[in-house]
């Protein structure tokens, strides 16, 4: 009766100390790079983020800690949710380091998995990981999915649209979208055990192309003309770039209505104060140059906020973060043992801070790089490798085969079969495949002889050099590459230095053997029948 006795109280004690974990909330954008309106407070008027308003985010950054310094590992889809979710840099997680072609390991492990093993009920709805085989493996697979209330709401714009046109206003268009968000998230929380935290993973992917064309003026009232003169030195200031860009916004503007059905659930149900709240985007826009597959700060920079349990808020940090440093936080907040092979870095020490600005003093760089993202994007199905060391001062970049296009192969520019203006705009493949298709894509493309605009297609699409370096100070944008200027051979050398120590530190394939574990098969060639266009 006594041993009986002992173990229920020892049970009952141990459903206590699980009550008290934080629930876990992550919500992750397809294709956001740093693109909210609370970001206009940190880096002033004159940006793209005065003309737009992101509410909910602002509200989770203003009530927690905004970090100012986020940056993916890679500025690619499948790699970079590999980094987040093994708490590892891409190039450790074998085929789950490039795009088409990835398989997932499952020996290596996930913080959704160890916080399931740890008595967390967990859930996604929409994209985790892919494309891959098996999709989502990270997350547990589609055991764990919660979409049966649709899917539509991926394609806002156009499902928007095809709404008004059946006789809806915009508002009642967007609330029947915001319905699939809101049931998802209440099928996920139904399953729960009484008092069992949860880890809900948000993936929707509006963000990414495509979006209807004027959608940002036509479903958000953001006009093109807001952004003359606020756009990034890199996009041509035109008319059809500013309208693409406006419509990139808008669909910014839907995952943050997103969050505000989220947060309001949670509130509804009591559980807001003791949710852990992170919301960021997996890299920078698509379609746009300088953004998704590059490692400059508009594809590699993308915005983050953590509120929640224990988060001493109303802080904007400067510290430099990689986002896998997320897995080994949403474990410790757990309190799950963080496994030695995750070589992320838990925000908690940051998080727990009244400190604003810099807070850790060692975090003063991060690491991004990238493989292959598009399989047919060059002849041999090759990747386009790429590693980076950002530091406060410096971007340095290491281009290891500057023989090959950074964004694919030319495919049939300047001959008879020549894509037109319409499958420039929709057909991703059928040039320069590691951009996506889009308005902007096209318009540089077919204005890529005009004396005044050529610059723009060679700085994006054109072959690069061996060595990046740029002057952040004098270069916030990274035009001007200084790598063989005169005054900066001691940097270029440190940096140099310093980022192949800590890849060799962190066993990086591309440094053994000339990169052949990812320039073989099959890190490299066919990928399921995929044919390369001569």
């Amino acid at each position: 009766m006594y041993k009986t006795l002992v173990l229920l109280l020892s049970l009952n004690f141990a459903l206590l100390a699980d009550s008290k974990k934080p629930n876990i909330l992550f919500a992750f954008a397809d294709d956001w790079g740093r693109h909210a309106s609370v970001y206009a407070e940190t880096d002033g008027p004159g940006t793209v983020n005065d003309v737009f308003k992101t509410t909910n985010f602002d509200l989770i950054a203003k009530s927690g800690v905004l970090f100012n310094n986020a940056y993916v590992n890679a500025p690619s889809c499948t790699p970079c949710r590999s980094s987040i979710l093994s708490g590892q840099h891409f190039w450790r997680t074998g085929r789950g380091a490039i795009l088409q072609g990835a398989v997932w390991d499952e020996s290596i492990p996930t913080w959704p998995l160890l916080l399931e093993k740890n008595g967390y009920h967990i859930g996604y709805t929409w994209k985790v990981w892919s494309p891959g085989s098996p999709k989502d493996a990270p997350f547990g697979g589609s055991k764990n999915a919660y979409s049966s209330a649709g899917v539509s709401f991926n394609g806002f714009s156009q499902t928007a649209t095809k709404l008004i046109s059946k006789g809806m206003n915009v508002e009642e268009a967007k609330e029947e979208l915001l319905k699939q968000v809101r049931e998802n998230f209440i099928s996920m929380l139904s399953k729960r055990k009484e008092g069992q935290p949860f880890a809900y993973w948000f993936g929707p992917t509006n963000v990414h192309r495509k979006w209807i064309k004027g959608s940002g003026m036509n479903l958000w009232g953001i006009s093109a003309d807001s952004l003359k003169g606020k756009l990034p030195p890199f996009l041509p200031d035109v008319h059809t770039v500013r309208e693409d860009f406006s419509d990139y916004l808008g669909e910014v503007k839907g995952f943050d209505l997103a969050l505000g059905v989220l947060i309001e659930e949670l509130k509804k149900v009591g559980m807001y104060d003791n949710t852990i709240i992170a919301i960021s985007g997996d890299h920078g826009p698509a379609g746009f140059p300088y953004g998704k597959c590059n490692l400059y700060d508009f594809g590699t920079r993308v915005s983050l906020a953590l509120s929640g349990p224990g988060i001493i808020g109303n802080r904007v940090v400067n510290d430099f973060v990689n986002l896998p440093d997320l897995a080994s936080t949403f474990l410790e907040s757990g309190n799950v043992e963080v496994p030695n092979v995750m070589t992320s870095k838990s925000l908690w020490p940051i998080l727990k801070s009244n400190k604003k600005g810099i807070v850790d003093e060692s975090r003063d760089h991060v690491l991004t790089g990238r493989e292959r993202h598009v399989a047919r994007a060059r002849r041999g199905q090759l990747p386009y490798p790429q590693r980076a060391i950002r530091t406060d001062k410096y971007l340095y970049i290491m281009n290891f085969k500057p023989d090959r296009y950074p964004l694919g192969d030319h495919y049939n520019l300047d001959t008879d079969k020549e894509a037109n203006v319409n499958q420039l705009t929709n057909n991703t493949f059928i040039t320069i495949p590691d951009e996506d298709a889009g308005p902007t894509k096209a318009w540089i493309v077919k204005n890529r002889k005009d004396p005044k605009y050529k610059k723009y297609f060679s700085r994006a699409y054109g072959k690069r050099p061996l060595e990046e370096l740029y002057d952040l100070k004098k270069d916030p944008y990274q035009m001007n590459n200084v790598a063989r200027e005169f005054g900066y051979e001691r940097v270029r050398i440190e940096l140099n230095k310093k980022l192949f120590s800590l890849l060799t530190e962190t066993n990086d394939p591309r440094l053994l053997n000339d990169g052949s574990f990812f320039e073989t098969p099959p890190m490299s060639g066919p990928v399921g029948g995929v044919k390369i266009k001569k």
